[in-house]
């Protein structure tokens, strides 16, 4: 009978470096103070897995022992809450302790808090910075027509009355101030669609209901498409544009724009 083998897991303090260390709260709400728990309680559990034992572990930030773990505690322990200051905490390479909670066990982390990292901050902001060039080059060569299509999704009607070069500006400032965004819609197939229907309907060729769920001939009032509940009205209409009925459509509302 061969046996399982069984997996090795690897110790979390495995390649710690001692070192200072910083950390923030991670979302747009920075309280000039805040408090993350420090001990372990009913009310507020403060626990790690153990993959190697395969036990939960009580955990406590006491300034007068070496582990984080209630159980490798011994003797009196020096309690102390853990407190962010506008956001940020800084931990000396001597408190080693209240590093490891944090760094590696504390339940909280990567949720309401992180670790500053320079190398992954350094490789974060490089990949933005590529982006913003991918978006940038994209948006100086797109056709005036693609931009406005692009373009409207932002500003909406406000697009129409704007010049060419108006729009040009304003296509590039999207592509530098939300590059993701920008190529997003740059690939989004249907974005052009969708600017057609709204240009069909500014000019009178089409009519879409008060309550957004009917397209409509301007002419004769006679219903073109009815909006799928919950669908924007503008991205069901250019689906629609792209099915046999709606093709033919197309084609008549191109020639009075024309």
């Amino acid at each position: 009978m061969s046996k399982t083998k069984e997996k090795k897991v690897s110790s979390p303090e495995s390649g710690w470096e001692i070192k200072d260390r910083n950390y923030f709260l991670i979302g747009r709400n920075k309280p000039i103070t805040y408090t993350i728990t420090s001990r372990h309680s009913q009310k507020y559990p403060c626990l790690y897995f153990d993959e190697e034992s395969g036990v939960q572990k009580a955990i406590r930030y006491a300034t007068n022992q070496n582990s984080p773990f209630v159980e490798d505690q011994k003797g009196e322990v020096t309690l102390e809450h853990i407190v962010f200051k506008d956001g940020s905490l800084f931990v000396p390479k001597e408190k080693q302790n209240l590093q490891k909670l944090l760094s590696l066990y504390h339940p909280s982390r990567n949720k309401r808090f992180a670790e500053h990292k320079p190398v992954m901050q350094a490789v974060d902001d490089l990949y933005n910075l590529e982006l913003e060039i991918e978006a940038l080059n994209h948006a100086r060569n797109l056709d005036i027509d693609i931009a406005e299509a692009i373009l409207r999704v932002q500003e909406g009607s406000k697009v129409s009355t704007m010049s060419s070069k108006e729009i040009k500006r304003d296509v590039l400032l999207l592509a530098k101030n939300d590059s993701k965004l920008f190529i997003e819609l740059a690939n989004d197939e249907n974005v052009q669609l969708r600017n057609f229907g709204i240009k069909a309907v500014e000019a009178g060729i089409i009519n879409l209901t008060s309550d957004n769920r009917d397209f409509k001939w301007a002419s004769n009032n006679r219903k073109l498409l009815t909006v799928p509940f919950e669908e924007h009205p503008y991205s069901a209409l250019a689906a629609w544009f792209k099915t046999d009925e709606g093709l033919e459509v197309y084609k008549t509302i191109e020639k009075k724009l024309s």
